[in-house]
């Protein structure tokens, strides 16, 4: 452990979990729901059977994401801010429903458009150079994971803007890995880093007695 504050791994886990199983619970929840053409927003949306649900997961995994992002003390602190910002305004998609239909609500619109942008580029500002950075917070994981989630935000808004049949796949699928990248990041902080030892000057000698 590097830096890692002792909550991280908790808040790490519990992100995925809460997001997955809430939106799981919610959907089981309506009475007519589909999870591959239905957003998860349509869950906190006014209207929506036990709406409180949907809306207590977004406070709470936002939450866990602003408690990973203090915990994450190897990272960069634009790249925490980031996620920190991403996280808050996923939480106040909850003070800001979607009217029933999905439609009419441009608050709801604004924040969770900055909460995926948020928790979409937070990685690769977090990132360190050196050998001695952890593996998720070295520059090309953290390009990688910033490519795999702009290609799945690309997918979501497509499907929103051609009112396709697959938007709460899309959706869930870029929720899934947005949700458990930070909890892949405080893992790899736990790995041991191979860092390369010095020559000391004795050695470099013996090498140059021995190539003469």
């Amino acid at each position: 452990m590097r830096g890692v504050a002792w909550w991280g791994p908790i808040s790490g886990v519990a992100a995925p979990v809460l997001l997955i199983g809430g939106w799981t619970v919610a959907a089981g929840l309506q009475s007519h729901f589909d999870p591959v053409t239905d957003t998860v927003s349509a869950l906190a949306a006014i209207g929506a059977t036990d709406r409180w649900v949907m809306n207590l997961v977004f406070v709470l995994v936002g939450a866990c994401y602003i408690m990973t992002a203090l915990a994450l003390k190897p990272a960069r602190t634009v790249g925490r801010m980031i996620l920190i910002a991403g996280a808050i305004a996923g939480m106040l998609v909850a003070a800001n429903p979607e009217h029933a239909g999905g439609f009419g609500s441009v608050p709801h619109f604004v924040f969770a458009s900055l909460g995926f942008a948020g928790l979409t580029l937070w990685p690769v500002a977090a990132a360190q150079k050196g050998p001695a950075a952890p593996w998720g917070l070295r520059p090309g994981p953290a390009a990688t994971a910033v490519a795999v989630q702009f290609a799945l935000l690309a997918w979501f808004g497509a499907e929103l803007i051609l009112a396709a049949h697959q938007v709460g796949l899309a959706e869930r699928i870029m929720g899934g890995v947005q949700a458990t990248w930070p909890l892949a990041v405080v893992l790899s902080c736990y790995l041991p880093v191979r860092t390369p030892v010095p020559a000391r000057p004795d050695d470099d000698k013996v090498n140059q007695a021995s190539n003469a």
